[in-house]
């Protein structure tokens, strides 16, 4: 009987940390920005090669399904073939959600200027244009960076601050666990140090990608979760852009306490 208590209290504990007391209801906050007339803002960042560039493809089509118009930007304007592959995703998500099925409103668009020029100029163009098109949500692409190359943590947090985000999502594999843990603590760390803000802007949320890969390796959302206190807002569980999930903290700590 002891040990079945002490398993209860200790999943209760467990689901709690999973679900932080501030929530991103992304939905409803859309909504909201589009009562007041303007398109709703996420950016994505992440180290190198952690898939933000698909996982911003599987939220586009998540906002389309949901009956919302999305503008992507391309502000990776290192990596070479960064803008293509956002222009193949685009043309995809708008073969699957034609004008034609929405009373001839282009739903998905990228925005994108190019290679080498200033990011954070091209998400603020970017968010212009889609208030003056009337676009509901505007996706930031941002380039890889390790949190420990401070001229690229220094242009991201420029980027950042003067957008002005709704929200800012951080992108790690569930896979590599603990490092994912201070990946993030050091994004926002390096975001707090090179901001120019007085109260600078950290990382509201987490996308966990690989989360179908980790079969009872759970610990690192419980990690990120505490250490951050940053909700996890969406799970990549898959290959396609259905493989989106929203986090079941019941289900996470389930196969934590199996294992």
């Amino acid at each position: 009987a002891v040990t079945s208590t002490v398993k209860q209290a200790l999943q209760e504990s467990l689901v709690q940390i999973l679900q932080p007391q501030r929530r991103v209801d992304m939905l409803r906050d859309i909504m909201d920005a589009q009562r007041h007339q303007r398109p709703y803002v996420v950016t994505f960042c992440g180290v190198n090669g952690v898939g933000k560039s698909t996982n911003l493809a599987k939220i586009s089509f998540w906002l389309l399904e949901n009956g919302f118009s999305v503008l992507i930007a391309a502000c990776d304007t290192f990596r070479a073939g960064a803008v293509e592959q956002l222009r193949t995703h685009t043309r995809r998500l708008s073969a699957l959600h034609p004008p034609e099925k929405h009373g001839g409103r282009t739903m998905v668009q990228l925005f994108e200027k190019g290679y080498g020029k200033d990011a954070a100029g091209i998400a603020m163009e970017a968010i212009a244009f889609a208030r003056n098109q009337g676009f509901d949500v505007v996706l930031v692409d941002t380039a890889g960076r390790m949190q420990d190359n401070a001229p690229l943590m220094t242009a991201l947090a420029k980027l950042i601050t003067v957008n002005t985000p709704d929200l800012v999502l951080f992108v790690g594999e569930a896979l590599v666990g603990n490092e994912a843990v201070d990946q993030l603590v050091k994004f926002n760390r390096a975001l707090a140090d090179h901001s120019m803000a007085q109260t600078p802007r950290l990382i509201d949320g987490i996308v966990l990608t690989k989360f179908d890969t980790i079969d009872d390796k759970v610990g690192a959302a419980i990690s990120m979760t505490y250490i951050t206190s940053k909700p996890i807002v969406f799970v990549g569980t898959g290959q396609t852009y259905c493989d989106l999930r929203s986090l079941n903290a019941k289900a996470v700590v389930a196969a934590l306490m199996k294992a």
